[in-house]
């Protein structure tokens, strides 16, 4: 059986938590549709800041709404370089033990003492796609791509909720390095 997945980079982002959008963009104010992302109830906002530590900063950085419980900052590993950081990688929302970094927005500034990660490349499913193809929540995947420049990713996470829409995310220099700029098929490689 061959089961495609559509491949989605996903560029440096940022989600927030209440407290720190509001110290941003002002109390009241509230994150706007930019577009609707792949995974139910997502969007890109229309909301940007700056990220910036002393040896680098990025302009324009995308929020990722709704808000949420937690801040994080997801970049890539040229990024992080350039910040001179070394962030983990993980998975969403496990920002225990990374570094922090100043967010500044409109209305004010934000310095966060942990929250800064590199995300691990995943797959979100819900719980009948991961029972099709045998894997539970946190279980690891390969995923093949075609092409000039196709290769097989190794430890793709299995992101299990019932509330997800099957879709594949990388970052983008794992884009860059398989040839991939938005979206492409790949195919999950059942041992």
């Amino acid at each position: 059986m061959n089961k495609k997945v559509n491949i989605e980079v996903s560029a440096r982002h940022i989600h927030l938590k209440k407290e720190d959008f509001e110290k941003l963009f002002g109390v009241g104010a509230e994150l706007t549709v930019k577009k609707k992302l792949s995974q139910p109830e997502m969007f890109a906002a229309n909301e940007i800041v700056k990220i910036k530590d002393e040896y680098f900063e990025i302009e324009k950085v995308r929020i990722v709404g709704p808000l949420r419980d937690y801040t994080q900052i997801e970049i890539s590993e040229t990024e992080a370089r350039k910040f001179r950081i070394n962030p983990p990688l993980r998975r969403s929302g496990d920002v225990k033990d990374s570094p922090g970094m100043k967010i500044i927005g409109p209305k004010g500034e934000v310095v966060i003492e942990y929250g800064v990660i590199i995300s691990k490349r995943h797959v979100h499913m819900t719980p009948e796609e991961a029972e099709e193809i045998n894997v539970k929540d946190g279980n690891f995947l390969k995923i093949k791509t075609e092409g000039d420049r196709g290769l097989i990713f190794e430890n793709v996470v299995a992101r299990v909720d019932k509330n997800y829409a099957w879709a594949m995310h990388i970052d983008t220099d794992e884009g860059n390095a398989s040839g991939i700029s938005s979206y492409e098929d790949g195919e999950v490689v059942l041992d």
